[in-house]
């Protein structure tokens, strides 16, 4: 059984009565909780072959609304957010400096149903904490006795390397070379369609590379543009674009990006080879 869907189902124990009408906002705790994943794998960086860092400290903005309805709620769910993300480091063999902790905060420049995800790592309180019962030293967990110091900056090539802002808040690695042999492509519906050109129109106009057939798309609503990295631009739509929950007009994609375009949801895939 995955991570996210082992979290819903715990959270689906809390989800009764009053506590449920929370989770009627338009952000739903499972969108973080992706996000968060996402959050730890751009954001790793390797130490050695036995161990690869990840942050241990999130902060996740919400909009006034959300927030509100969200706030009360805050202790219970971030412990939830952060056990998944301590899952998740488990299955991807991730190393934290300290605890896990999941913060939620207003941010009044986001409109209901946006958010965004900072993360940082910080060191725990004790110098060299051990692992914790049942862990093996240089796995998942704290780092072990002995472990090196924190680097002031991650090693060459490692994928918290060379970094830059990406939509949403997220740190988004800036892969190596010139994009060469790279595979990318995007689903809309279940249909895959790959894109084999510098650049990929989107919208509802029969001239556009990629139809979509939607009230809310514009004739020419975007365009994905492929590169180290490839980002989307919006074209001047009318309802705009939103990329990873942030509305915006261009962003830095990555593998597995969530476009919503209209009432329509685009996955943004690219892999080696």
């Amino acid at each position: 059984m995955g991570v996210l869907k082992r979290f819903e189902q715990r959270l689906e124990g809390l989800v009764n009565g009053t506590f449920a009408k929370v989770f009627k906002s338009e952000v739903q705790p499972v969108e973080i909780a992706g996000a968060l994943q996402r959050e730890c794998d751009n954001n790793a960086t390797i130490w050695n072959r036995e161990r690869t860092v990840v942050p241990n400290d999130f902060i996740v903005e919400l909009s006034s609304g959300d927030y509100e309805r969200l706030s009360p709620y805050s202790g219970q769910l971030g412990d939830e957010l952060a056990g998944l993300v301590r899952d998740y480091a488990k299955q991807q063999r991730y190393t934290f400096m300290g605890p896990i902790k999941v913060h939620l905060e207003k941010a009044d420049d986001l409109d209901t149903g946006l958010y965004r995800v900072r993360s940082r790592t910080l060191a725990a309180s004790t110098s060299q904490p051990q692992p914790a019962p049942g862990q093996q030293q240089g796995g998942y967990g704290y780092p072990p006795v002995g472990a090196p110091p924190m680097p002031s900056s991650p090693p060459p090539g490692a994928p918290g390397g060379q970094r830059r802002p990406a939509a949403g808040g997220h740190v988004a690695p800036v892969p190596g070379g010139g994009g060469q042999g790279v595979r990318r492509w995007i689903e809309i519906n279940g249909t895959r369609h790959q894109i084999s050109r510098p650049t990929l129109v989107l919208g509802r106009s029969t001239e556009a590379d990629v139809r979509i057939d939607d009230p809310g798309v514009s004739r020419r609503h975007c365009e994905i543009r492929t590169g180290t990295p490839s980002t989307i631009q919006d074209l001047g739509s009318t309802n705009g674009i939103v990329v990873d929950g942030q509305h915006t007009t261009r962003a830095t994609l990555r593998d597995g990006s969530r476009i919503v375009v209209g009432s329509t949801t685009i996955i943004y895939r690219q892999a080696e080879g």
